[in-house]
């Protein structure tokens, strides 16, 4: 227990720091209706109401045993490429969270379809804004500020997350921190704790070496 309070410390730490550091871009505008594939260009137009259609959001047979996201992006959705917009889709069973992220290019919107979740933003002030939603609940997290989501119930929650930005992209902030090799007395002095205390974080955060 007292290593999760630690942990969950750390995260409101980072989650500080991060905010004012956060980069902000975003999409540019474009001068046609929309961008065909690359391997279209230059060749005679063969688009069908196909490449405007995305079905990566169909509900799976099984319900997830770990926090999923579901992406629809540029990079799974061609189609969005220059429309400055993209979605997520998010499964929440009891008692997962969704880190502490940003999201540098984009804000996000967030529509709870089904259960609650506890949702909270941290602004470069420092200041740490909370809500539990409920479904039909909507919530905006401001466009770069480290922001987070948990399902603290007992039954799975389902959100949908609009992005202004066909590639909003996404900075986790304990892997960002602590699982790219940033030296650990470095991390240590930041935090103010000692060597072995960020040695365990990285354990847990650093993906094994194939």
């Amino acid at each position: 227990m007292a290593s999760m309070n630690l942990y969950s410390l750390v995260l409101v730490a980072v989650a500080l720091v991060a905010a004012p550091m956060a980069a902000m871009a975003g999409d540019p505008d474009i001068l046609t209706d929309f961008i065909p594939p690359t391997s279209m260009v230059g060749m005679p137009m063969n688009i069908t109401g196909d490449y405007f259609t995305y079905t990566g959001f169909h509900p799976s047979p099984l319900p997830p045993l770990a926090f999923t996201l579901t992406k629809a992006s540029m990079a799974e959705f061609p189609a969005l490429n220059g429309q400055s917009v993209s979605y997520a889709r998010l499964v929440f069973p009891p008692g997962t969270v969704n880190p502490t992220h940003t999201h540098p290019r984009a804000s996000e919107l967030l529509l709870v379809l089904d259960g609650a979740l506890s949702v909270g933003f941290v602004d470069t002030a420092g200041k740490l804004y909370t809500k539990d939603l409920v479904s039909g609940d909507m919530f905006v997290f401001p466009k770069g500020l480290v922001h987070y989501q948990y399902n603290q119930g007992t039954t799975t929650a389902v959100a949908l997350s609009a992005f202004g930005s066909a590639n909003a992209g996404t900075v986790s902030v304990p892997v960002t921190v602590f699982g790219t090799g940033v030296d650990d007395a470095v991390l240590a002095k930041s935090f103010k704790t000692d060597l072995p205390t960020i040695q365990k974080l990285k354990a847990a955060l650093t993906p094994p070496k194939k």
